[in-house]
């Protein structure tokens, strides 16, 4: 299935229904009366987030969605029925967009998350309800009222914990496959890695995250060099984000700093979020080249750095652990501000 995280959608919710005129003809009743009934309403659009799904592909070829126009009113003091609503079906983590893609109309966070995006219009009134005690044949009835329309944009942002960010070919996908489930395609070429994936990361019987690998950054990103930067929303979500540098390359300082530089530039709270460093491709690196890079990167940054080879394994565990104790305090703390 072909992976889309973005689309454009229009949406129009349906007309309510028209009132009418009408009268009572009743054989044995020497005055009739006003008896025209009310339009229906039109149906509703509504977004749910639903398990199973993660991607908006099915966004892709079906664009326009209407609901149905309600029901005209009738004689006797009949109501046109309402329409049916029409629900969209969506990955968990979508947001809607208003036009400008700067409006955010609803955020689709959690399983059964509902929003309603277009209300359906309301039945015009029949005659039999401006009847009144100086107007007792009235001659008016009204149509109903347009359904709300819009064009809307679905973007799609993985729920994640962890993320997983660094240069092409730094050794994302490797550490993906090491430490989960998860299968991405692992070449000795950059950018192998073309849109996100997801790997669930079990530590034992209760403890568990979920990490995301986005493809690789390169300078300039944010202004659309390589694949550009779109991909990162899909870790504004991540509590934690887990730097991988390529030991094998000879200025890991300048690697960091390419990405450091590319989270600053593209914003939305991503270069202030917890950070672990880790020098990747230990089985690549010479004793002394080890050293010196790790004591350069260290002296650079400030932080902590780990050592591991997510080929080999060595390291890896550690990386882990220090992964799932952000996530557990970051889920803590959330815990207690809800409280």
């Amino acid at each position: 299935m072909k992976f889309l995280d973005e689309a454009k959608i229009f949406v129009k919710a349906g007309d309510g229904g028209d009132g009418v005129i009408a009268f009572r003809r009743e054989k044995y009743i020497e005055f009739g009366g006003p008896d025209g009934g009310n339009g229906g309403k039109g149906g509703d659009i509504l977004i749910e987030a639903v398990d199973g799904l993660n991607t908006l592909i099915d966004y892709r070829y079906s664009q326009h969605f209407k609901a149905r126009k309600g029901g005209n009113g009738a004689g006797s003091d009949r109501t046109g029925a309402g329409s049916a609503d029409i629900t969209l079906k969506v990955p968990i983590g979508t947001q809607v967009l208003a036009e400008d893609k700067a409006t955010l109309v609803a955020d689709l966070d959690v399983p059964g998350k509902r929003a309603l995006i277009c209300r359906g219009g309301d039945g015009g009134h029949g005659n039999a309800h401006y009847k009144t005690s100086t107007n007792r044949s009235p001659r008016r009835a009204d149509t109903g009222w347009p359904g709300e329309e819009r064009w809307l944009w679905l973007r799609l942002k993985l729920i994640a914990d962890a993320g997983l960010v660094g240069l092409p070919n730094a050794g994302k996908s490797t550490f993906l496959a090491a430490v989960s489930a998860a299968r991405p395609k692992i070449a000795d070429y950059p950018f192998t890695t073309l849109h996100p994936q997801l790997g669930v990361v079990r530590l034992n019987a209760t403890e568990e995250f979920v990490l995301a690998d986005i493809p690789g950054l390169i300078e300039g990103a944010h202004e659309g060099t390589g694949l550009g930067d779109r991909f990162l929303g899909h870790i504004e979500r991540c509590a934690v984000l887990l730097h991988l540098i390529d030991g094998s390359q000879p200025d890991p300082v300048g690697a960091w700093r390419t990405i450091r530089q590319e989270l600053v530039a593209y914003g939305n709270g991503l270069a202030e979020k917890q950070e672990i460093l880790a020098l990747n491709k230990l089985d690549a690196m010479t004793p002394q080249a080890k050293a010196s890079r790790l004591k350069a990167l260290q002296v650079a940054t400030g932080l902590p750095v780990l050592l591991l080879s997510g080929a080999t394994g060595e390291g890896v565990p550690a990386a882990v652990r220090a992964l799932a104790d952000a996530v557990a305090e970051a889920k803590a703390r959330r815990a207690g501000a809800l409280v």
